[in-house]
């Protein structure tokens, strides 16, 4: 069929999915062991050959071999090729690069912390409604005050000075406590242990380098390391869904174009929603729901097709459901489930079949090109091209090698953000408290020195004054020499001479002024 890709030979009708429709989202279900990493893979390589880029998570290590060719040791691939009639079945390789969030096994993935925000952030973080409240002051607070919260660091200093300052976020934006803040910076710790230092800082990805094709128009399948992630389902289904809202926000809308821009697979789906709060749901069916006009398709691969919510599975048009094992009541309501999902056909008992399926075999029902859906057949897998299983760490190395991205995002970088503005300005106030301090204690040294020295001169003219009087008794005690005394007995003869020679010259000039 042209414009689709060939997924499986049906009892009735070959399986095809129509690219027009593939943005209509779908699902892969089924119980552990029974093919879904296949039919993923073969997905992907449909997409990959008609210039659609893929997205893919690899939890166990087996699809990287997408990166190789296949090869006849693997038998039962040219098996079921040759049974259901796939007469240009060939081994080939695909045009895959490798991510990595710890950046180990492919090029790192890193975000911000604005660009997770507080919603992402606080599910990350497993806060209650009133952590993320918090949170969610603190995100304001930072864009309020133009610091950019970009790595772990960033996030523990902001929530440092918010703790140091929460009456006055109080009064602004709503009661913040200590303690609240304390918790959050608990479970950021936790956190950071897991890892999450790897994930969070620059050069953030550029999501566009996921929407690629090489030079024989084949779409860039990109497969992210997921072994390690997976020991934090929580970073890992967040991170996953951080992408996808990122997908979101940037692409441009363009309706139903006639192939998919791009095909996120999201495994082990019900990672993202277990326990997930219902502001969460919400902005996963917002994004699921609006991100197909972006011309991005998502498909679900999970054990158990009830663990997607309602509102979710809604949405999701193309569906294949490999076998469910009936052996609890939930096992049993999840076979139920799935059976009503399914455009009924007449030749098959869907429930009944669920429980026979062989490996490789598959319910299968696609969106066909007017929208509908397709009545459920009973399906053979078609086989992958590429290797079916791990790759070595050699091959791995050598696809790295040859990658548009070698180089890109290895070095780190760490620009001024609000760890470093806050610690600066923290070092500010500490100066300026501390030459404050030496002001201070400079103009008590200045007053105590002019009181030691006025005491001090008190003192000396008092002593001087004491040592004059001194001088003085001194002086008067010392008795005359001859010398002195002849001296003085001359000037008291010359004293008492010119006073009786005055005298009658004075007392004539009054008596005769008298008797005139």
């Amino acid at each position: 069929m042209a414009d689709s890709i060939f997924i499986g030979k049906g009892e009735q009708h070959p399986q095809a999915l129509v690219l027009k429709r593939a943005n209509r989202h779908g699902l892969i279900a089924g119980a552990t062991g029974t093919g879904k990493t296949v039919t993923l893979q073969t997905l992907a390589e449909g997409f990959s050959r008609e210039g659609v880029p893929v997205f893919l998570s690899d939890v166990k290590g087996d699809i990287a071999g997408m990166a190789m060719a296949g090869s006849a040791a693997a038998a039962w691939t040219a098996k079921r090729a040759a049974e259901i009639g796939l007469a240009d079945y060939g081994y080939a390789a695909n045009p895959v690069v490798f991510w990595d969030v710890f950046g180990e096994q492919g090029h790192p993935v890193r975000a911000t912390i604005s660009e997770m925000g507080p919603l992402l952030l606080a599910r990350l973080l497993q806060l209650n409604d009133v952590q993320e409240g918090v949170l969610n002051v603190v995100f304001r607070y930072a864009d309020d005050m133009g610091l950019l919260l970009l790595d772990l660091k960033d996030m523990q200093a902001m929530l440092s000075f918010c703790a140091d300052n929460a009456a006055d976020l109080t009064t602004k934006y709503g009661n913040v406590t200590k303690a609240t803040i304390g918790t959050i910076q608990r479970e950021l710790l936790q956190l950071e242990n897991q890892g999450a230092a790897h994930f969070f800082g620059e050069p953030a990805l550029d999501i566009t380098d996921f929407i690629r094709t090489d030079e024989n128009g084949h779409g860039q399948v990109n497969i992210l390391a997921a072994d390690k992630l997976m020991q934090s389902p929580q970073l890992y289904a967040t991170f996953l869904l951080w992408m996808l809202s990122e997908l979101y926000q940037t692409l441009p809308e363009i309706g139903d174009p006639d192939k998919p821009k791009l095909v996120f697979f999201f495994d082990e789906a019900h990672l993202l929603f277990d326990a997930a709060p219902k502001a969460l749901l919400d902005k996963v069916e917002q994004v699921v729901r609006l991100v197909r006009s972006k011309g991005v398709g998502v498909y679900f691969i999970t054990q158990n097709p009830i663990d997607v919510p309602d509102t979710i599975a809604g949405q999701l048009g193309n569906r294949v459901q490999h076998a469910l094992r009936a052996f609890t009541p939930r096992d049993q309501a999840a076979v139920k489930s799935a059976a009503q999902t399914f455009r009924a056909n007449p030749g098959v008992n869907v429930e009944t079949a669920i429980t026979e399926l062989k490996v490789g075999e598959a319910l299968v029902s696609l969106l066909q090109a007017d929208g509908a859906p397709t009545p459920v057949e009973r399906t053979l897998i078609a086989p992958p091209g590429s290797r079916v299983g791990p790759i070595t760490p050699d091959e791995r190395d050598a696809v790295q090698d040859e990658s548009p991205y070698a180089g890109k995002y290895t070095a780190t970088i760490d620009r001024e953000s609000a760890w470093e503005k806050l610690n600066a300005r923290a070092a500010d106030a500490a100066q300026a408290a501390a030459q404050s301090e030496a002001d201070i204690a400079a103009q008590k040294a200045a007053l105590l020195q002019a009181k030691l020295d006025a005491t001090a001169a008190a003192a000396a003219a008092k002593q001087a004054a004491a040592q004059a009087r001194i001088d003085a008794a001194a002086a008067r005690a010392q008795p005359k020499s001859f010398a002195e005394k002849l001296l003085e007995s001359a000037a008291r003869s010359a004293v008492t001479s010119a006073t009786r020679q005055l005298a009658p010259k004075l007392l004539r000039g009054i008596l005769g002024g008298l008797f005139k």
